[in-house]
């Protein structure tokens, strides 16, 4: 049952558990859209939620029509219970890359050095995993520092809480070209492009502004067979992936925006909800981020095999 604390629906759980412990039995609870508003969830979420907390037999509620909803019993220690055990749920980007492997490796040995547990999602799209905070999927997610900074511009109750350092998260990007007798992107080319992928589309329309060329919106798992069978012709990608790195020929960004850009898109950073910051700086601030590169760095270099 405690499984069930790590769905999508287990975080909500743990934040009404917290709410429930302040009600006494009796009393009419909340309304589905009054802790929807309060935490920022959806309804279905919300409801979900409270059936999952009567389910662990922590709450009993009663409907009684147009009165509203009851708070029929209670155990107040389970509840406690519920809303602290729960560990972190973080989103990472694919672990398609040693790079990846390596930090997930290390921010799961780090937690456990201290005596914590914590989950780790992975989802394709810094703008997917920063959604999953603001719909409390996740309690924190990984991006770039660039996707960081556009994000807080639009929504400013979010909050950076950790930045790990330059090549944390990418150690270059490039053009990757499907042909390798072309020395350079010319007018007429076909560009993947993920539009979910907040770092490769600037660095794709910084890199090309200007040039006749046709992007083709593809999702950036598939740019190697797309390069290998020259249905695009190039590709901004990073060169931790070693099988593109090694198949394809590279060629360096001739735009000194797109360099710019790169230069953010390389640092990995911590994004959370800024109303949960002390709540999640208690779980973090016990971990180092040195020992998190240290590892990260082990599984790149294949002194230590990830495990995440």
């Amino acid at each position: 049952m405690w499984e069930k604390l790590y769905s999508k629906n287990g975080l909500a759980a743990k934040h009404i558990a917290q709410e429930l412990i302040q009600l006494d039995v009796g009393e009419k609870i909340p309304r589905v859209s009054d802790y929807s508003e309060k935490l920022h969830i959806g309804r279905g979420t919300v409801q979900s939620a409270l059936s999952l907390l009567e389910e662990m037999k922590a709450i009993q509620l009663e409907a009684r029509g147009h009165l509203g909803t009851y708070l029929i019993k209670k155990d107040n220690n389970f509840l406690s219970e519920i809303a602290g055990i729960s560990p972190l749920i973080g989103s990472m980007p694919l672990p398609y890359s040693r790079k990846y492997e390596g930090l997930a490796t290390g921010i799961i040995e780090s937690f456990e050095l201290t005596g914590k547990k914590i989950y780790l999602t992975y989802m394709r799209g810094g703008l997917n995993r920063v959604e999953t905070v603001r719909t409390m999927r996740s309690d924190f997610a990984i991006v770039s520092k660039m996707t960081a900074e556009k994000v807080l511009s639009e929504y400013p109750n979010l909050k950076i809480i950790k930045k790990l350092g330059v090549n944390s998260y990418v150690s270059a990007h490039k053009v990757f070209l499907a042909d390798s007798k072309e020395e350079q992107v010319r007018d007429g080319m076909k560009i993947g492009i993920d539009m979910d992928s907040l770092d490769q589309k600037n660095l794709s329309f910084a890199e090309f502004e200007g040039m006749n060329v046709e992007y083709i919106d593809v999702n950036y798992m598939q740019l190697f067979d797309m390069l290998s069978s020259k249905q695009i012709d190039a590709a901004v990608w990073n060169m931790d992936e070693r099988r593109m790195s090694r198949t394809f020929k590279t060629i360096d960004f001739h735009s000194s925006a797109a360099r710019e850009i790169s230069e953010e898109t390389s640092e990995a950073v911590i994004i959370i909800d800024g109303d949960r910051e002390k709540e999640i700086l208690e779980k973090w601030n016990s971990v180092e981020i040195d020992k998190i590169l240290e590892i990260q760095e082990s599984v790149e270099s294949g002194k230590i095999i990830p495990s995440y």
